[in-house]
């Protein structure tokens, strides 16, 4: 999303005045020093990894849990999950029950790798504060590692519980990557820090489900079948490779990332609090709070979308992981694309609000489609739709992003930034869980109209965004009035 940095660096920058217009300010020109370029590349990595990991999966669940239904014997503790769930929804009345069993089994396994990554990230922060970065780093880095070669061996469903949960611990390593960002940058040039490691989460949600479809190609079992005696299975691949990603980025922090952080020296760190009521509690700067609320909403309903988008290929169109692939990538292109030409170049004649209202209102119809593939059996229908989602997800995100940034004053980047991704970490967590009750209790297609219904509040709440105004120096902004009220 490499748009962000760019659409904030042709913005007036929070917390200064607009320099004359025949001459650039030294905060204009000031760049990333060449240390903290090596540092964020680092990190680029890391996160961009630990994304990719936490949605690499997201292709396989339905095969995945198929296969485990088939092979998990009587007593194990998938079957005694799987029957738990099955009488709840009979008890429920939940229409089609075993399919709806393996939505709602896939929401809360989802679910628990985000909430576990969201609860774990203060405490490895606050950890690298007292030791340093880099060793936070590197037992995080080993952790997931480690996970994905417990995944590789998976021959039971308990060992990739196991293992996702060592892997929702370890990739809570986004907070001591984000402190990285303020260690190595200074308050003019953290925003441009913040807005690669932007780029990062992104491009990790787009590819990691395309790693994760495409390696599901290979079955190593079906090569050598000797495997599965030592817990391989079909989905071994997808593992293997994630593994191969996690011991390249170790190898490269071990041997190229020097410490950026003395411990018991005070910085800026991107800290929040373990309580998520307190995100919402965020500095009240004009605009912020607004901004937060309605990213932390419509990516609730984005990313509850996302994950329940293979359960409704699989169920209606018979996809297989190869083909959930192709359906992720088809969205990327689409998002990175838009992002890349129309979000870039009209980003500033349009104005962040403005865009991000329309890529909300352009979410909606694009929705509604995905309800109507759910009553037929036609790929353009289901492509119509994603690629209504590409877009407006496309607007959204940056333009929110450039927000929450222009409506802070320079000294506070950091740790609004840092709230903002919180909330987006908390949405990731609940939108699986969420979307996938609805799914296990409505359906598909009553599940996608009502998420396009609630789609509702959050463009509501963006109509009344203020106008991006100047900061004093003391932080306070001058314009308070939301632009409707003036007009």
């Amino acid at each position: 999303m490499s748009h962000t940095s760019e659409s904030q660096e042709n913005s007036p920058k929070a917390g200064s005045a607009p320099p004359p217009q025949d001459e650039k300010s030294a905060a204009e020109v000031e760049a990333l020093s060449p240390r903290a370029k090596s540092a964020l590349k680092i990190m680029f990595l890391t996160l961009f990894i630990d994304l990719a990991g936490f949605s690499i999966i997201f292709p396989l669940f339905p095969s995945m849990l198929q296969h485990y239904q088939a092979t998990e014997a009587e007593g194990s503790l998938f079957m005694l999950l799987y029957d738990a769930l099955l009488r709840f929804s009979t008890f429920a009345g939940a229409p089609d029950l075993h399919w709806g069993v393996l939505v709602l089994f896939g929401g809360a396994l989802g679910s628990v790798y985000s909430l576990l990554q969201f609860f774990f990230a203060p405490i490895l922060g606050a950890w690298s504060d007292r030791v340093g970065r880099r060793p936070i780093l590197l037992l995080a880095l080993g952790g997931l590692a480690l996970s994905y070669l417990l995944w590789f061996f998976a021959g039971s469903f308990a060992l990739l519980l196991i293992a996702r949960v060592l892997g929702g611990m370890m990739s809570a390593n986004i907070s001591t990557a984000s402190a990285v960002v303020a260690d190595v940058t200074t308050q003019r040039t953290r925003s441009k820090g913040m807005a690669i490691i932007g780029m990062a989460f992104g491009l990790g949600f787009i590819f990691g489900p395309v790693i994760g479809g495409v390696s599901s190609l290979i079955d190593l079992t079906a090569h050598w079948p000797g495997l599965a005696a030592y817990g391989v299975n079909p989905f071994s691949m997808a593992a293997a490779v994630a593994f191969l990603l996690s011991i390249v980025n170790l190898l490269l922090v071990w041997r190229c990332f020097p410490e950026t952080h003395q411990p018991g020296v005070t910085s800026e760190r991107i800290a929040r609090p373990l309580n998520p009521v307190t995100l919402f509690q965020a500095p009240d700067y004009p605009g912020v709070r607004r901004t937060n609320t309605v990213y932390f909403l419509f990516l609730l309903a984005f990313s509850g979308m996302e994950f329940t988008l293979t359960f409704l290929a699989v169920e209606r169109l018979g996809y297989t992981p190869r083909e959930n692939a192709l359906m992720f990538l088809f969205v990327g292109v689409v998002l990175a694309g838009m992002q890349g030409s129309y979000v870039r170049r009209r980003s500033g004649s349009i104005g962040p609000r403005r865009m991000a209202q329309h890529g909300l209102v352009t979410l909606i119809p694009g929705l509604l489609l995905l309800a109507l593939a759910g009553y037929t059996q036609m790929n353009s229908i289901l492509y119509s739709g994603l690629f209504l989602l590409a877009v407006g997800a496309a607007q959204a995100i940056p333009c929110l992003t450039a927000l929450v940034s222009m409506y802070t004053p320079s000294h506070a980047q950091g740790s609004t930034l840092g709230i903002f991704r919180s909330l987006g970490a908390l949405s990731r967590a609940l939108g699986p869980l969420f979307a996938c009750l609805l799914y296990w209790r409505l359906g598909a297609s009553t599940a996608y109209v009502i998420g396009a219904a609630f789609i509702l509040v959050p463009l509501l709440i963006a109509r009344r965004f203020p106008e991006i105004a100047e900061h004093n120096e003391t932080g306070a902004v001058e314009d308070q009035q939301p632009a409707e009220q003036r007009a």
